[in-house]
């Protein structure tokens, strides 16, 4: 039988989730002959299709929750988990009468979804965690945006940060499914020196430094919000820090880029901002107006690649409000 994983694309927390999952069900649940992968985006329209759910087990990690009896397992930890009010009670239907109690889990207050993972199969099931421990730290440094400064998060002297930056960045939609079984076994370091990781490395670096480039031209600071628009500039992904490299006095982000299937509104906190976190605004609140989500501190919403106007006029809302 197959347990496929679908999991949160182009995110390190997202792949480290799919990476963690697997080694926990392979030596705990046993259940699985094969595992295959697939990559979910957050885009405009529904995020699920019913026939992509396997014949076997369906696990969803970090990301929204599906209401299809398909789905066997599921993990997260954003703030906006469910599409609608019915998702969430079916999601509370399964807790309160006990049949998904121990195969579908969400808590809110973990920093990463591989780290929710992690504590659930050791509490829950034995899991052994140890041999995953640098995983699972860097995922916490990674999506809770733990850096030490915006120098180390955007010069990237970890292999943790080139990982990051591959998995956000290229183009290639193999990658990932290289990486998840890769990171079951080996440290960060070693995954990166994998030969199909080093050819990438190169290129991948030159467009992070065109992309700081293209940032530092096109960004403005007003009232303390940071706003660009790349959308001219279609790319797949770039550093969410650079803003706040370049202007470190920033408390909030708005950024617009365009890749090959959304429009995307990137909405975040200056990780390193002196403002007491009771001043600090529920980003995760302000997208969920616009159908996206997030965390209190970063969120995002997607647009049809042919609404760059619609995507235009929630940047201009979403910065009054902030800088207000």
């Amino acid at each position: 039988m197959d347990c496929k994983i679908f999991f949160h694309d182009k995110c390190f927390d997202g792949v480290c989730s799919a990476s963690l999952f697997t080694r926990f069900h392979r030596e705990c649940v046993k259940t699985a002959d094969t595992y295959s992968y697939q990559g979910l985006v957050h885009r405009a329209g529904a995020l699920f299709d019913e026939g992509d759910f396997g014949a076997g087990e369906n696990a969803i990690v970090d990301f929204k929750y599906s209401a299809s009896p398909k789905v066997t397992w599921w993990f997260d930890h954003h703030l906006s988990a469910f599409l609608t009010a019915e998702d969430q009670a079916d999601f509370e239907r399964g807790q309160a009468d006990g049949s998904q109690v121990m195969r579908k889990f969400y808590d809110a207050n973990y920093t990463s979804c591989t780290g929710l993972i992690a504590d659930i199969a050791r509490e829950k099931f034995g899991f052994d965690v140890g041999p995953l421990k640098e995983l699972i730290y860097w995922a916490n440094i990674v999506d809770g945006a733990k850096y030490e400064s915006a120098k180390a998060a955007v010069e990237m002297a970890e292999p943790a940060m080139k990982l990051t930056m591959a998995i956000e960045s290229s183009s290639d939609s193999s990658l990932v499914l290289k990486l998840i079984p890769l990171l079951t076994e080996m440290s960060l370091q070693e995954v990166l020196d994998q030969g199909f990781v080093q050819d990438l490395l190169g290129p991948l670096m030159e467009r992070h430094w065109a992309a700081l480039e293209l940032i530092r031209e096109r960004s403005a600071v007003d009232r303390g919000v940071i706003t660009f628009d790349i959308t001219d500039q279609p790319t797949e992904g770039y550093s969410k820090f650079i803003p706040y490299y370049l202007h470190p006095s920033a408390t909030y982000n708005v950024g617009l880029s365009k890749s090959s299937f959304r429009v995307k509104v990137s909405v975040g906190t200056n990780p390193w901002t002196k403002k007491p976190a009771e001043e600090l605004v529920n980003l995760a609140a302000i997208c969920e107006r616009y159908g996206g989500g997030g965390h209190a501190r970063v969120g995002a919403i997607s647009f049809p690649p042919d609404q760059e106007e619609a995507a235009r006029k929630a940047v201009g809302e979403i910065v009054a409000e902030l800088a207000g």
